[in-house]
């Protein structure tokens, strides 16, 4: 667990800045995917003074609403997770706020913020993919939608999305 001073300055930085989702304006490649986008200054920070490293990993349930369905239908657009087990300061439980993209040959999902049970939001850059590769999709029934065979899927903290 973090210590008392980590817990104040996360929630300093939290409070200080302005962020909202990022994600939104990311450039996509040709097959539709999200291209490469910088981790911003404050996710870095947070993730700094939390000793969370490229790397780390949990797992999370990837759509709150739709919880252990498997098959899982993803939208592409925003997206709310939860982590199953624990990440650092973080416990199963704590919400997971990011994005989803659909139309390249595997689901992206980035995530860009957290929220503890019992704290404030707090920046972070970590993305959901399987060991070996982006997270496959089942099937696309129509654009912006996919199929995933699995609802859970491990996370990753990354220094900056490739």
């Amino acid at each position: 667990m973090c210590s008392t001073k980590a817990t104040a300055l996360i929630a300093l930085v939290a409070t200080s800045t302005g962020f909202g989702c990022a994600g939104s304006g990311v450039s996509l490649r040709a097959d539709g995917s999200p291209g490469p986008e910088d981790c911003p200054k404050k996710a870095l920070e947070a993730m700094r003074i939390l000793q969370l490293r490229p790397g780390e990993s949990s797992r999370a349930e990837i759509d709150a609403n739709q919880s252990r369905q498997e098959p899982l239908t993803v939208y592409e657009g925003p997206v709310e997770s939860f982590l199953t087990d624990e990440l650092g300061y973080f416990v199963a439980g704590t919400r997971l706020y990011g994005r989803i993209w659909t139309r390249g040959p595997n689901v992206v999902i980035r995530y860009y913020e957290a929220r503890p049970l019992d704290g404030d939001t707090v920046p972070i850059c970590a993305v959901a993919r399987l060991s070996y590769g982006g997270l496959k999709k089942k099937s696309s029934p129509a654009p912006g939608i996919a199929v995933l065979e699995f609802s859970n899927t491990p996370i990753y903290i990354v220094d900056s999305f490739r």
